[in-house]
């Protein structure tokens, strides 16, 4: 247990010094803004770059890792969808947003410096193996699906499925998280091992992706609060921290994965909301409140639910 304390704890300290600074205005919240920029577009792709050009792949094909995590966002986005269609009454755009609030971890900011403290290397290649097309995979069907939903409520016309596509592909091939993947596969594949001055750069500046990135997802928090749709949030939050991860372990042991990528992936599923789903309620213009208060509240109750997921599992 003390393990458990050691790993995670951390993790949500870090998180809640960031907000204090915001809160008790030691910090403007622009710099909270800057740092979580530098650390997407900055350390975290160098620390996926170094990851993904150093990992030993001998562990096999990723498949069963994707389909284990993805089997276990697509039980969880029914479920969530359903809750807010049926239970709560709401359209279908709230639906596919109470989807997304209930199964888009934080797997970027908080998912890989848990992995990274919890698990270790072998954690850490699972999380990025899962990076390269998690991303790509939630945010095609999440704006998929609200556009689709956006027809059905609004009757109105909605843009061409290969516009639609296009757009996503030029935001994607632009990311920041899939260019360091990109460029660690093809370091991967040269064999170019890192060395020398480089080597040391790239490490120092990976080194600081996890501690920078719960400090402003800390500082972002104060931004969200608790908007509205309490009830209908607290549904998304025990989907998002309880059956989410749930659903991911059992598919890990249906299909074999070993200890270390199966702790990486539940972990992984374990963490609060990712703010992907406050981006799609924004770009869409609906439910803001749901987003906001799902990720306010999964963050505030991620340190035990994660503490719990990790005795289980470590």
């Amino acid at each position: 247990m003390s393990d458990v304390f050691l790993n995670v704890v951390p993790i949500f300290i870090l998180i809640l010094a960031g907000w204090l600074i915001i809160r008790f205005r030691y910090l403007q919240a622009s710099v909270g803004d800057a740092l979580g920029d530098f650390v997407f577009r900055v350390a975290v792709p160098v620390l996926l770059f170094r990851t993904i050009a150093e990992a030993d792949f001998r562990d096999g094909s990723p498949w069963p890792l994707w389909i284990a995590y993805f089997s276990g966002v697509a039980i969880t986005w029914t479920l969530g969808h359903l809750a807010a269609t049926l239970f709560f009454g709401r359209d279908a755009r709230i639906g596919v947003l109470a989807g997304v609030s209930s199964a888009f971890a934080n797997t970027v900011f908080i998912g890989l410096p848990l992995v990274s403290r919890s698990v270790g290397e072998e954690g850490i290649v699972a999380i990025s193996i899962l990076l390269s097309v998690h991303l790509p995979v939630m945010m095609i069907a999440g704006t998929i699906l609200m556009e689709r939903a956006e027809r059905k409520v609004s009757g109105k016309p909605g843009q061409s499925p290969l516009k639609l596509l296009r757009g996503i592909g030029r935001n994607l091939v632009r990311n920041p998280l899939v260019i360091g993947l990109a460029c660690g596969a093809l370091a991967h594949l040269a064999g170019a091992p890192l060395g020398g001055p480089i080597k040391i750069v790239v490490d120092q500046i990976a080194g600081v992706a996890a501690p920078a990135a719960l400090i402003s997802i800390g500082m972002a928090l104060d931004k969200y609060g608790l908007s509205g749709n309490i009830g209908m949030a607290s549904v998304t939050s025990l989907l998002k921290l309880v059956v989410f991860p749930a659903a991911v372990y059992g598919a890990c042991h249906l299909l074999g994965l070993n200890q270390n990528w199966t702790a990486a992936l539940v972990l992984t599923s374990s963490v609060p909301t990712g703010v992907n789903a406050w981006l799609i309620a924004n770009h869409f213009n609906v439910g803001h409140g749901l987003a906001s208060s799902t990720i306010t509240m999964t963050t505030a109750l991620g340190v035990l639910s994660v503490s719990a997921w990790a005795y289980i599992l470590l």
